[in-house]
């Protein structure tokens, strides 16, 4: 059987849209994919400006946007099908997060699907996160199940985007967790020096790394909690901002020194496992001084895949989730969420 997804996703480092138009097929048992094409449409200004502050808008406002992103999201897929001359079954869409606070039961992916499918005039498939996060789950990170049916052969698999998260086998279950935040950071820092980001880690590689600081991180209550946890935005800002603006140091440092943070706490988050191969995907893969930190310390071998892979893992893997909610096979782990049970989690327009 073969599928025809696309696939979209929108991180929190607010790079911009990334639309995948990916084949899926299953025999026996064992699952295979081909990214066909793919791109990443940057957000205008005013949407960015827009994503970013939707959190404190009115509820009028916020649902204005959810609707009028949907529209957006659904004219972008339209305009990316005609432009590659494709067919696809449907779509599956992560949508862009807002507010994620499991402990509350609360998360929340604007991109209405109703104006996805208005759109297009196809299925969509959306809300991912909802239905885990109802059976008391972190209701992320969601994209392990496709680590561990689409690149089972790796013993890692480590995204670095707005967060750097991992997943791996451990007992004949799958673990995964967010480790620490990433993009969302050194983005954040970048901009704040007049760049949109750091370029390949140049602006770090010229930082010096500041201990202090350093050691502050290192020392956030997050990193000492056991597994199933996950990160969103608001953490960042409460936690993590604050630290870097009293530091008082440049961006160059900060960026030094934040590097190094995220270096330390994936190498303590694979420790002693000799022997496996560690796959990195998402933005920060291209990020030559974080690599480079990172290979200083982690163990396993690094493998940094090609470009298609590199960039539109997450998009691909959502697609893949759309799959297998279409299917009504499981798409959410309790091992990896905490919920109270496995679920085949996702709204269908």
């Amino acid at each position: 059987m073969k599928y025809q997804v696309i696939g979209l996703m929108s991180g929190t480092s607010l790079d911009g849209l990334d639309i995948a138009f990916c084949e899926f097929s299953h025999d026996e048992n064992h699952w295979k994919y081909k990214i066909q094409c793919a791109e990443t449409i940057p957000y205008s200004d005013q949407w960015k400006k827009r994503l970013s502050t939707l959190e404190s808008a009115s509820a009028l406002d916020f649902v204005t946007a959810d609707i009028e992103y949907g529209h957006l999201l659904g004219k972008l897929t339209s305009e990316f099908i005609s432009k590659h001359n494709i067919q696809p079954d449907f779509i599956a869409s992560h949508g862009h997060t807002i507010f994620h606070q499991p402990a509350k039961k609360i998360t929340c992916q604007i991109g209405r699907g109703a104006a996805i499918a208005a759109e297009t005039g196809l299925p969509v498939i959306c809300d991912f996160r909802s239905m885990d996060v109802a059976l008391g789950g972190q209701g992320a990170p969601l994209v392990p199940v496709g680590d561990k049916l689409l690149f089972g052969d790796v013993g890692f698999c480590l995204n670095i985007g707005g967060f750097a998260n991992i997943s791996y086998e451990m007992d004949d279950e799958r673990i995964a967790y967010d480790i620490c935040p990433a993009n969302i950071v050194l983005n954040h820092v970048a901009l704040q020096a007049g760049y949109e980001f750091d370029p390949e880690g140049m602006l770090a590689a010229s930082g010096t790394l500041y201990q202090p600081l350093l050691e502050k991180l290192n020392a956030l209550p997050y990193y000492k909690l056991a597994f199933p946890k996950s990160l969103g935005k608001e953490w960042v800002v409460q936690h993590v901002f604050p630290l870097l603006t009293n530091s008082g140091l440049t961006s160059n440092d900060l960026l030094a020194t934040f590097c190094e943070h995220i270096a330390l706490q994936v190498a303590a988050a694979v420790e002693a496992k000799r022997g496996k191969k560690m796959l990195i995907t998402g933005g920060g893969a291209l990020n030559k001084y974080l690599i480079g930190r990172i290979r200083n310390f982690a163990v396993p071998e690094i493998i940094i895949p090609d470009a298609l892979t590199i960039n539109f893992k997450e998009a691909l893997i959502f697609a893949f989730l759309g799959v297998l909610r279409w299917r009504n096979e499981t798409n959410s782990l309790r091992s990896v969420t905490g919920a109270a049970k496995d679920s085949s989690g996702g709204a269908i327009y």
